[in-house]
């Protein structure tokens, strides 16, 4: 069974709320055999723009299950937060169950961390299929070239070769609108 530690920012989280935090993550416990002992980590944020955000951690012993959400309700933050951590549970464990297939036995038994009556909701991997593969040649240039590029085509994200370093680097768009720049050895 999961501990809940919930945190508010800006709100105080009344009884009424950490009810309703707790039903919904702990609908996340039937994906599992035995519930692992571990402290769901929930934080929810109010801004002045009238927004919430809800961020949800959950540190299992073969996975970290981690997302968040802001809509201008708290509680349907809360319902998005759990949508998308159910989907990431249901990935890992098709990714598990692969594995087992197609292995004769996996080195760490993971599978039996998952309760097996969830199996009928498994997805085939069509959110894991390559539809599109582009190749491309890597212009020198220094990340503000990168970041007009990447805005004159549109994207959220741009690959070059950084012109000082020589190296492969990314500048992406922030959900903050600014940008981030991905530097690798």
């Amino acid at each position: 069974m999961f501990r809940y530690n919930v945190r508010g920012e800006n709100i105080e989280v009344t009884q009424t709320i950490r009810d309703y935090v707790e039903k919904k993550v702990g609908k996340l416990e039937r994906y599992f055999n035995d519930v692992p002992e571990a402290t769901a980590h929930v934080n929810l944020k109010v801004y002045t723009e009238k927004t919430a955000k809800a961020e949800v951690t959950i540190p299992l012993p073969y996975l970290v299950l981690r997302a968040e959400e802001t809509s201008p309700d708290l509680y349907g933050s809360i319902d998005l937060v759990v949508d998308k951590l159910e989907r990431q549970v249901r990935k890992f464990k098709t990714k598990i169950n692969r594995k087992k297939r197609s292995a004769n036995k996996p080195e760490v038994d993971q599978s039996a961390f998952f309760n097996e009556e969830e199996e009928a909701e498994e997805d085939n991997g069509s959110d894991l299929e390559i539809v599109r593969t582009k190749r491309l040649s890597l212009k020198p240039m220094d990340s503000e070239e990168a970041v007009l590029q990447m805005n004159m085509l549109g994207h959220s994200f741009f690959i070059f070769e950084d012109a000082e370093t020589t190296g492969t680097s990314i500048v992406y768009r922030r959900k903050d609108g600014k940008y981030g720049l991905i530097e690798t050895d």
